[in-house]
C-alpha cells in the first residue's frame, strides 16, 4: 500500500551525503536497487539520479511496522527513509561515492510498488535496445543514461553562459515555417484554417536568423529543435537540437576564434578536457587529398597517397586505364598487416565495392620483404618497387590501392581507413582530435538535376577571389564555409553569408532559378535584404552529436531522452499512428491506401 508524503521532505541526494554529515539525522527518497535480508538486519541499496547509498534497517531501530515494511522491499519500489549517517560498519565499497557510509534507518515510507520490471535497471544494459526504448521511462532509470543526459544539460548551459557572456541574445524563431525545397525533405503539417496548404517543420532557424542580423540584433542564439525526414544512423534523428548562432560584423576568422573559445571553456567545464588553442586548420582539398574524406579522423595516420605519376604507363590496366580516363591511383598503408589472411583482405574488398570500388588491389609484404600480390604479374619488378617505396612499405605491411575517378577513390580509401582503424584499435576514445575543415566547394553538380546545386545552402558566401568564376567555372568556386570536426565526426558547420544583392543574384542564376522563382522561394528573405544588410555569418553545433562524443557512446539515442529507431518511429509511444477520421475532415485530407508487393503505404489524396 502507497504512503503519503505528508510532513516529509527530502533533506538530500543520495550522493551529496559523505563521511562529513556522520551523526545527522537525514530524509533520502530513491528507488530501491536491491535489497539483502541477512536474517535480523537488511540492506537496502536506495538510487536516485545522484548514484547510490546503502541503509540498513534492524528491528530496534525501526520498530516491527518498519522493519516488516522492510521486508517486502523489492527492485524498483519508491521509499523514502529518514535515519542517522553513520560510517559503514562493514568494509568499505571503492567503486561507490558513498562507499564508507551508511544510513540507520529509523523511519521508512513505502510511497509506491513496482512490478518486476522487463529487464534491470543497471549500467551497460546487455538488454535489446528495442525491449529497452519500448520501456524508455524504465531505461531512463539506468545511471549511465542519467548521466549522459546530466552531461547533455551541462553542455547547453555552459553554452548559454557562454554566449550570453560574449552578448549574445537568445532568441526564439518559429517551429512551424514555409517549406523550401532545397536540402533534405520536410515534416509537413497540414493547415486547417488554410484547406490543402501546409507548414514545415524547420531543418534549421537559417533564414530567420539572418532575418536578425538584418533587423539589428548583432548576436544571435538558440538551442533549437530541428527536423528532418531522412534516413535514420546512429548519429542522425528525425528531429534533433543544434545549439545555433548568427553574428554581425565578422567573417570566418572571428566566426572560428569565437567558438575554439567556446569549445575550450565546453569541454573543461563538462567533461574536464583542456583543449589546446589554435584548433588546426586544412582546407577541403587537402581533407580530401590526405583521408579521403571532408571530415577525417585525425587520431591516427595512414593517410592516402596519389601514385598516379607513378603508374601511369604500366602494364596493369587497371592503374593505366583510370588515369587515362581522367581519374587517378592512390593508396593506404595499413602498417603491420602484411600477415592478413586472404579471407579478411577479401571481406575488406566486398567492403570496398560498397563505397563504388569495382575491385580492390594490394600488396603483402612478407618478413622476408618478398610480396604478395594481386597485381605483381602485370608490373616489372622495378615498378613494383618504385610502388612500395612510394607508400613508405616495409616488411610486414598490407597496401591497398584503388583506382576509378577521383570520387569514387575518395570514398572507397576514405571509408577503408576508418574501417582498417577500427580492425586495428587505432580509435581511441580517451583522445580528442578536433579540427576545421574550410573552404569547401560553393557548389556541385547534381546529374539527377541536371544543374548546380548549394553544397550549404545558396546564401553562402563564395572566397572573394572566386566570385569572378561563378558565371564561368562554378565547379572551381570555394565557399567562405567551415566545419568543425571532432574524430572524424562533423560537430557542426556553418559560413559566410551571401549579403551583396549582386553576388545573391549571381548565386541565384547559376543555380538556375529565375528571379520569379527565387523571389516564390524566399522573397521574405530578399525584400528584407533591400533594407540594409549587415555582413553576418554563422555557426550551428549537433548537440545530440556533440553529447555522444563527450559521453563516448556509439549513438546519438544514448543522449536523447526519447529517441526514434530507425524507421523513424517511436517504440513507446508507437508514433506515428493513425488519426480518426473527423481529424483529417477538419484538415481537408483523404486518405487511400496503396498495395505493392504485400506493402502497404499510405498516400495524401
Amino acid at each position: 500500500m502507497a504512503e503519503s508524503m505528508k510532513g516529509l521532505h527530502r533533506s538530500h541526494r543520495c550522493t551529496e551525503l559523505s563521511n562529513s554529515n556522520i551523526g545527522e539525522t537525514v530524509t533520502v527518497m530513491g528507488w530501491v536497487q536491491k535489497s539483502r535480508n541477512k536474517g535480523g538486519i537488511i540492506f537496502v541499496d536506495l538510487r536516485d539520479r545522484s548514484g547510490i547509498l546503502q541503509i540498513i534497517f534492524e528491528e530496534s531501530d525501526v520498530g516491527s511496522e518498519g522493519f516488516a515494511k522492510a521486508e517486502h522491499l523489492r527492485s524498483e519500489f519508491v521509499i523514502a527513509v529518514t535515519g542517522k549517517v553513520e560510517a559503514r560498519s562493514g568494509a568499505v565499497n571503492e567503486n561507490l561515492l558513498t562507499g564508507d557510509i551508511e544510513i540507520r534507518a529509523k523511519d521508512i515510507r513505502i510511497l509506491s510498488e513496482a512490478e518486476t520490471p522487463p529487464f534491470p535497471i543497471e549500467e551497460d544494459s546487455k538488454t535489446k535496445e528495442e525491449l529497452r526504448l519500448k520501456y524508455r521511462y524504465l531505461d531512463l532509470r539506468r545511471p549511465d543514461i542519467q548521466r549522459n543526459l546530466i552531461l547533455r544539460s551541462k553542455v547547453a548551459n555552459v553554452t548559454r553562459e557562454f554566449l550570453i557572456d560574449e552578448g549574445f541574445i537568445e532568441i526564439e524563431t518559429p517551429m512551424l515555417t514555409k517549406s523550401t525545397p532545397e536540402g533534405a525533405r520536410d515534416y509537413l503539417v497540414p493547415s486547417r484554417v488554410h484547406p490543402g496548404n501546409f507548414y514545415a517543420l524547420p531543418q534549421s532557424p537559417q533564414l530567420f536568423k539572418q532575418l536578425l542580423m538584418c533587423a539589428g540584433y548583432d548576436r544571435y542564439f538558440q538551442v533549437a529543435k530541428c527536423f528532418r525526414d531522412e534516413d535514420l544512423r546512429a548519429d542522425r534523428q528525425p528531429e534533433f537540437t543544434q545549439i545555433d548562432m548568427e553574428l554581425s560584423f565578422v567573417d570566418v576568422d572571428d566566426v572560428i576564434n569565437l567558438n575554439e573559445r567556446l569549445l575550450q571553456k565546453m569541454f573543461k567545464e563538462s567533461i574536464g578536457i583542456d583543449i589546446k588553442l589554435p584548433i588546426q586548420r586544412m582546407t577541403y582539398a587537402e581533407a580530401m587529398d590526405r583521408f579521403g574524406s571532408d571530415k577525417p579522423d585525425i587520431r591516427f595516420g595512414m593517410e592516402l597517397k596519389n601514385v598516379s605519376d607513378l603508374v601511369k604507363d604500366c602494364g596493369f590496366g587497371v592503374f593505366a586505364g583510370a588515369i587515362q580516363n581522367g581519374g587517378s591511383v592512390r593508396g593506404i598503408n595499413a602498417q603491420g598487416q602484411g600477415d592478413m589472411p586472404r579471407k579478411k583482405i577479401d571481406a575488406l574488398i566486398d567492403y570496398a565495392k560498397d563505397f563504388g570500388a569495382k575491385g580492390l588491389s594490394y600488396i603483402s609484404i612478407n618478413q622476408d620483404g618478398t610480396y604478395k600480390s594481386s597485381f605483381a604479374k602485370f608490373m616489372t619488378e622495378e615498378e613494383l618497387e618504385a610502388l612500395v617505396n612510394a607508400m613508405e612499405g616495409k616488411a610486414g605491411d598490407l597496401l591497398f590501392f584503388a583506382a576509378d575517378d577521383d570520387e569514387i577513390v575518395f570514398a572507397v580509401l576514405g571509408n577503408l581507413r576508418l574501417e582498417l582503424a577500427r580492425r586495428m584499435e587505432l580509435l581511441n576514445k580517451e583522445e580528442y582530435k578536433f579540427l576545421w575543415v574550410t573552404e569547401f566547394p560553393l557548389l556541385e553538380f547534381s546529374q539527377e538535376d541536371d544543374r548546380y546545386v548549394a553544397r550549404h545552402h545558396p546564401f553562402t558566401m563564395p572566397m572573394d577571389e572566386d566570385i569572378h568564376l561563378l558565371e564561368t567555372e562554378p565547379g572551381k568556386v570555394r565557399a567562405k564555409a567551415y566545419d568543425i570536426i571532432l574524430n572524424g565526426t562533423e560537430l557542426g558547420g556553418g559560413s559566410v553569408r551571401i549579403y551583396q544583392r549582386d553576388v545573391q543574384e549571381k548565386m541565384f542564376d547559376v543555380l538556375g532559378f529565375s528571379k520569379e522563382e527565387a523571389y516564390e522561394r524566399f522573397g521574405f528573405l530578399l525584400n528584407a535584404f533591400k533594407y540594409g544588410v549587415p555582413p553576418h555569418a554563422g555557426l550551428a553545433y549537433g548537440l545530440d552529436r556533440l553529447t555522444m562524443l563527450m559521453a563516448k557512446e556509439d549513438s546519438i539515442r544514448d543522449v536523447i531522452a526519447f529517441p526514434k529507431v530507425k524507421d523513424a518511429s517511436c517504440l513507446m509511444t508507437e508514433a506515428p499512428n493513425l488519426v480518426d477520421d473527423k481529424q483529417l475532415e477538419e484538415l481537408s485530407i483523404a486518405i487511400k491506401s496503396v498495395s505493392k508487393a504485400d506493402h502497404k503505404t499510405i498516400e495524401n489524396v
